[in-house]
């Protein structure tokens, strides 16, 4: 693998100011890429890559440059308002002018929570929606060490609040990366585990935003080069964890859906996932995962919808480019349940300890998520209540 992926992640009209660097070692660069950004370095990152080393390392290679770096390592699952401030606290003690987020989703969203804050005070809560930053920011270099969220190509943090567990998504133009650092060899120490959940969530990423109203031509190739990448290499990394070359391939196409999502959101699979997350903590991979199946039979009801879907399965090979759009679809879904089986995932709300009686609530809660608006067919709450009451049923083998 290059130093230095080609220009070609971004085309030259697209609006964006990032430079994306990918290959294995990429890591060794950060001091040379960092230069000229900020000197006082603030490192987001969890206890969980702390033992790994990881967080050490980079702060070795940027203090032998001469950067002063402050750690903080307490990024958790489902970043909070709180957990956000508790970092703001050690960054405002520590007069720092860079931040840098190593690790999953959660330190990249407590990373840019914080830089939010930082910058121009509030809380979170006052950031919920697009475009609420008024002052300036610091520059942010993403390093993610999971191949799943894409956060690292976005402008947003999603932030839960503390009291309704609501996920806030926070979103601005200067939030977005200055520089993302993919590093395969990074991505070698999660457990299959997190292989799994973050690697079903891209491809999620993938689907989602390559349907949405807000599609457009930059999300569309994005999307399309995603689904590539994911569909083509997850089943490798699943089946070998150690295949390195494929997990650098995953790891790219999670990068292509997270621009894809800056382009164009997320749809209702993501809606009916976070309230699940919300309601019993379920991991949003596998909750995401459940639901992306039966999102996409519900979209497939709309003709541009079951159009993309069809183009995807058959211009990967899932169907046979002479199929009709009906089978390609009915192909491509089989194929996400198979990787939900490869995965390991629980295969019903029911052997997650959700009963009947929570459907309604759920439901509810689903049809206020923000991703929902932008999904290609429109959902009354009766088709939320419908399509989990269609989860407590196990996905087929």
């Amino acid at each position: 693998m290059n130093d230095f992926i080609n220009h070609s992640f971004f085309t030259a009209n697209e609006p964006v100011n990032q430079k994306v660097v990918f290959g294995n070692k990429s890591r060794n660069n950060i001091a040379k890429l960092a230069r000229g950004l900020g000197n006082r370095v603030l490192l987001v990152t969890d206890k969980g890559l702390t033992s790994a080393g990881h967080p050490q390392e980079i702060k070795f290679l940027l203090e032998k440059d001469g950067f002063h770096v402050t750690l903080f390592d307490g990024s958790k699952e489902n970043p909070t308002e709180s957990s956000v401030q508790e970092c703001v606290d050690l960054a405002k003690a520590s007069k720092i002018d860079l931040i840098i987020g190593l690790g999953g989703g959660s330190s990249m969203d407590t990373a840019k929570g914080c830089n939010f804050v930082l910058t121009n005070g509030g809380r979170m809560s006052d950031f919920w929606g697009i475009g609420k930053a008024t002052q300036q920011m610091h520059p942010f270099i993403a390093i993610p060490t999971t191949a799943g969220t894409g956060s690292e190509c976005q402008s947003f943090a999603l932030i839960s609040h503390d009291e309704s567990h609501k996920k806030m998504a926070c979103g601005d133009p200067k939030a977005l990366p200055s520089v993302t650092i993919l590093d395969p060899e990074l991505t070698l120490s999660q457990p299959f585990s997190v292989t799994a959940c973050t690697g079903i969530d891209a491809l999620s990423h993938a689907l989602e935003s390559a349907v949405t109203k807000s599609r457009n031509v930059f999300s569309e190739r994005h999307a399309s080069k995603a689904f590539q990448l994911i569909s083509l290499h997850l089943p490798t990394v699943f089946e070998n964890p150690d295949d390195l070359a494929s997990r650098g391939k995953v790891l790219l196409g999670a990068s292509h859906a997270g621009a894809a999502i800056e382009h164009s959101m997320l749809g209702a699979a993501h809606s009916i996932a976070n309230p699940l997350t919300a309601r019993k903590g379920l991991v949003h991979g596998i909750a995401v995962g459940l639901a992306l199946p039966k999102i996409i039979k519900f979209n497939a009801h709309q003709t541009e919808a079951r159009k993309i879907y069809a183009d995807l399965s058959k211009k990967n090979e899932i169907a046979d480019k002479n199929c009709s759009d009906e089978t390609a679809v009915e192909l491509l879904i089989n194929c996400i349940e198979k990787l939900i089986h490869r995965a390991g995932f629980p295969l019903s709300l029911s052997e997650l300890k959700f009963t009947q009686e929570d459907i309604p609530s759920l439901a509810l809660d689903a049809s206020e998520q923000w991703t929902a608006r932008f999904n290609p067919r429109p959902l009354t709450l009766d088709d939320f209540e419908n399509i989990y009451s269609s989860l407590f049923s196990s996905i087929p083998c």
